[in-house]
């Protein structure tokens, strides 16, 4: 069941929200405060978190399809819209609908009300054309039809650019037992070709189809999810967007459960399931029917990605990219298209997951000008430029990545007291350089690493979305690295490469020093006291609390004094306590129960 969500609408108002609130000291220990702490809010709508550039509005994207050099994505919209891409990371608005205006004469007796906004498309390639399969229908109805289109091209500028309309391929009525929406297309390992369907009614089906018409090949139908609970009666668990995928000798069942289409308030969820036959029975990891309740989840909400939904899967270069929809919460609830990584796990089942470089130590290499990234002075010092130099493996040229959630990354130098790359002054404009300085978890030291299509990888600025980029694409060394309007040329690209320190600096830069300082209790349910040693404690000292996705949620100044009582109210975790003064800075992690 899907709603009249246009897809090309776009929205900017952010939601702010308070993720935490702070007591006063001077009522509950009044004997002890000397400090101010400060517990920093959190306004979650201010955390942009882009996954992509250009216009990347999108609900039930296609699976990526690419000809020639373009990659395509068909979304619900008025007569199908298409987007398109050169390189899987900028996208754009394709010059024209599928069907522009037109409509298949035989959808008016089919689906009576039908408005002219196509559902769920998605896209094959087979037989030398494109076979576009799409859905009619109306909110909260199962008065249903999947059609067919076919062309020999996916570009309008072709001169053989046509849509076919093949006619219906299945449908649904009142009484019927399923919903046919949400048509998605699988070949099983001996070649039949067999589609996928179904929403919310009931469950979710399976049926034959013609290799070469593309339509449907007798009467033969699978329920594969949702059709009835453990005590064999009807399920009412509301499931729909089934795609399959084979892998080994394996197929694995993709399906969406609770609700979309409600912007930021949406519920929507991915859920999976496997089995040996690709009619079923798929099987969750606990080995439950996702026909009997089944169903493990693969991706849920996290941060501003709301409602994640409609699953896609495009593999190109050595890369699986997992193509779906989400609701922006920083957006209003704007539907946009995320391209994440999906990967296999030991047991032969897949994950997904926003980040593409696992957390390590990388150099990190224009594919433009052939230099690296470069802690300029190879000191790390605060407020260094990072620029680009003539690669040499010196330490100041290798980074540590770490993930801090939904592909966003820290990046901090392998030299010095190991400070972060940041854009000067926390600018989002163009020309903002970078430099190191201490992390504090700001937008502006938070970069999203995506993958483009030729393996390279483009860093984005969390704080505004302009990539880094060796400015001009000089190709002298020095030249510190700036923040520009992505337009996917090769000096806003990047080869990163895993690396290692030397064992000499491993012993200098990674060995810690014992912290002049402690935390009673650990762990806490939020009120604890610092205790700082008397060398620590001369002169300012500041300490901070950050999350484990290096958001800071308390900073707490303190001079001459020997404790710090704190207490906050904070969501149970763990959290890493850092002092800096004088001596420098330490860190030691907490646990909140």
């Amino acid at each position: 069941m899907k709603s009249s969500y246009t897809s090309v609408s776009t929205h900017s108002q952010s939601a702010g929200r308070v993720a935490g609130s702070f007591r006063s000291a001077a009522t509950a220990w009044p004997r002890w405060w000397g400090g101010l702490c400060l517990l920093v809010l959190l306004l979650l709508g201010s955390q942009r978190s882009f996954a992509l550039q250009g216009n990347d509005n999108c609900h039930d994207p296609s699976s990526i399809i690419k000809e020639g050099n373009k990659y395509w994505v068909f979304t619900t919209g008025t007569d199908i819209y298409a987007m398109f891409s050169y390189d899987l990371v900028t996208w754009q608005s394709g010059p024209r609908s599928v069907f522009n205006g037109t409509r298949p004469a035989w959808i008016a007796s089919r689906v009576p009300g039908f408005a002219g906004e196509y559902w769920a498309p998605e896209c094959v390639y087979r037989n030398g054309k494109y076979y576009l399969y799409y859905s009619v229908s109306t909110f909260g109805s199962n008065v249903s039809a999947i059609g067919l289109a076919t062309n020999v091209t996916l570009d309008p500028a072709n001169p053989n650019y046509n849509w076919v309309d093949q006619g219906e391929v299945v449908s649904s009525g009142s009484s019927s037992a399923i919903n046919a929406i949400d048509p998605a297309i699988v070949t099983d390992a001996a070649g039949a070709l067999w589609m996928t369907y179904g929403s919310f009614f009931k469950g979710l089906g399976l049926i034959r189809l013609d290799g070469t018409t593309g339509k449907r090949s007798g009467t033969s139908f699978y329920w594969l999810a949702g059709n009835v609970d453990a005590a064999g009666t009807r399920n009412n668990s509301p499931s729909e967007a089934p795609y399959i995928v084979r892998n080994g000798s394996y197929y694995y069942l993709f399906i969406n459960k609770s609700a979309c289409c409600k912007g930021s308030s949406s519920t929507y969820y991915i859920q999976i399931g496997r089995s040996t036959s690709i009619t079923g029975p798929y099987l969750d990891k606990n080995g439950v029917d996702l026909n009997r309740n089944g169903g493990t989840t693969l991706i849920a909400t996290s941060g501003n990605y709301v409602g994640p939904g409609h699953a896609g899967l495009f593999v190109e270069n050595g890369a699986n990219y997992f193509s779906h929809h989400y609701y922006d919460s920083n957006e209003n609830g704007r539907a946009r298209l995320s391209v994440g990584n999906m990967g296999w796990d030991a047991a032969a089942w897949p994950f997904i997951t926003r980040d593409w470089v696992a957390s390590g130590l990388y150099t990190l290499t224009n594919q433009s000008t052939g230099k690296v990234w470069d802690a300029w002075g190879c000191t790390g010092a605060q407020f260094q430029p990072v620029a680009q130099g003539t690669s040499s493996s010196v330490n100041c040229q290798k980074w540590r990545l770490t993930p801090v959630g939904n592909g966003e990354y820290r990046i901090n130098s392998a030299v010095g007291a190991g400070l972060a790359a940041e854009v000067v002054g926390g600018s989002s404009t163009n020309g903002a350089k970078l430099q190191l300085n201490n992390y504090t978890g700001a937008t502006s030291q938070r970069f999203k690493i995506e993958r483009a299509n030729n393996g390279g990888y483009v860093l984005s600025s969390i704080n505004g979305n302009r990539a880094v980029e060796v400015p001009a694409c000089s190709t002298t060394a020095g030249v510190t690295l700036a923040l520009y309007d992505y337009l996917a040329n090769a000096c806003q690209r990047w080869t990163i490469s895993a690396t290692a320190l030397a064992r000499t600096a491993l012993a200098t830069t990674q060995t810690p020093s014992p912290a002049p300082f402690s935390v009673s209790p650990n762990p806490s349910q939020g009120r604890f006291v610092v205790e700082l040693g008397n060398e620590l404690s001369i002169g300012l000292v500041t300490v901070t609390l950050t999350d484990m996705q290096g958001r800071q949620v308390l900073t707490c100044p303190s001079v001459g004094q020997t404790s710090l009582p704190i207490e906050a109210r904070l969501q149970a975790g763990l959290y890493v306590l850092q002092a800096r003064g004088s001596l420098g800075t330490f860190t030691q992690k907490i646990v909140v129960e």
